[in-house]
């Protein structure tokens, strides 16, 4: 064989070992971004199931802190008229209120093991609203005017829409980047 054709064959070889070695970098490349992307997809879905379940938490409070409010309105304005059975009724709604107000502190934790603060801080300053406003409007008090109660809930409301806006723009951030 003349140096010529040695070579040439050399040069081919070569060759077909450096292709196959760049197939299999790439391929080693891919398969290791592939295995690196259902862990990350794992950890964006459970963020967004964090988020969601916080969501209804909230909502289930907005619910019974609604009736709670309709009820103790209720009895400023009827005041010694108002019935037993709306007392006992209020007594049960607030006992509700009580129980989820422990899962809303367990959904504030949530919030911060995924290091949310804006949206934990935002949800604590909600349940300090409603605190406040249990503070201030509760049975048989007589000096409160119903634009003061307006007033309150107002203030719970505006704070219940932003935090919702927080968690919006987070949940949607998440779901573009899945």
């Amino acid at each position: 064989m003349d140096t010529q054709s040695l070579f040439s064959l050399t040069n081919s070889q070569v060759t077909l070992i450096l292709i196959v070695l760049i197939l299999a970098l790439a391929s080693y490349l891919i398969m290791k971004r592939f295995q690196q992307q259902p862990a990350t997809s794992m950890k964006e879905h459970r963020r967004l199931q964090i988020l969601e379940d916080v969501s209804t938490q909230v909502g289930t409070v907005t619910h019974i802190f609604s009736q709670y409010s309709t009820l103790v309105v209720e009895s400023i304005q009827l005041g010694d008229r108002w019935p037993a059975s709306r007392r006992q009724e209020l007594d049960i709604i607030n006992n509700d209120l009580v129980a989820e107000f422990k899962k809303l502190a367990e959904a504030e934790a949530r919030l911060l093991m995924i290091g949310e603060k804006n949206l934990e801080r935002s949800l604590r300053l909600y349940g300090t609203k409603i605190a406040i406003y249990r503070k201030q409007v509760f049975v048989g008090r007589k000096d409160i005017t119903p634009e003061q109660i307006t007033s309150l809930k107002s203030g719970i409301h505006q704070v219940r829409e932003q935090f919702y806006d927080m968690l919006s723009r987070k949940y949607d951030r998440l779901l573009a980047s899945t």
